[in-house]
């Protein structure tokens, strides 16, 4: 829950700011070379916005993980290679190192921290403190309720009438009547 809610609001108010700040959207695109600028931005913007809040709430964790992972690499290559060759269309970092290896390794600290959050998400998924967990508990209990037992439960596959063999609900070989 903490990786969820550090990665959704740094992406959901660094959205923000790509409309609040023209030099943080439309106007870093353009100097960046990025094609489409007064397109891409926005649409980044808004993904970023709606992203963030979805991975603060956990829903569609997993799923709203790929297009930041593949967010921060295009963010990557389209600014660290030119900081490192001191060729990058942007004020230099205010503080030396303004070029090379150690002005790469701290400017890009932020998306390495973004992309690792959002492969971790990917990879665990959203935790049991999310939307996404909450809607899956609450399908597998109407589950339960409707048809009256649990998936591993004798009486759905036609072995024992409902009700019986409750205890053995958790061994799946016994309820295969094996």
């Amino acid at each position: 829950m903490v990786i969820r809610l550090m990665a959704g609001g740094v992406f959901f108010w660094e959205g923000i700011l790509k409309f609040v700040y023209v030099n943080q959207g439309v106007g870093r695109f353009i100097k960046l070379g990025i094609p489409f600028p007064f397109v891409t931005a926005p649409f980044v913007g808004w993904l970023e916005i709606v992203g963030g809040i979805l991975l603060m709430l956990g829903l569609g964790t997993r799923l709203i993980t790929i297009p930041f992972i593949i967010e921060m690499l295009v963010a990557m290559l389209s600014t660290k290679p030119r900081l490192f060759l001191g060729t990058l269309p942007l004020p230099p970092p205010p503080v030396p190192p303004q070029v090379g290896i150690w002005a790469v390794l701290h400017e890009i600290r932020s998306e390495y921290a973004q992309i690792m959050s959002c492969i971790f998400l990917l990879i665990s998924g959203p935790g049991p403190w999310s939307l996404d967990a909450a809607l899956l508990s609450s399908e597998e209990e109407n589950a339960a309720r409707f048809v009256g037992a649990t998936p591993w439960s004798p009486s759905i596959r036609g072995t024992r009438s409902p009700g019986e063999g409750e205890q053995t609900a958790s061994d799946p070989r016994r309820a295969l009547g094996r």
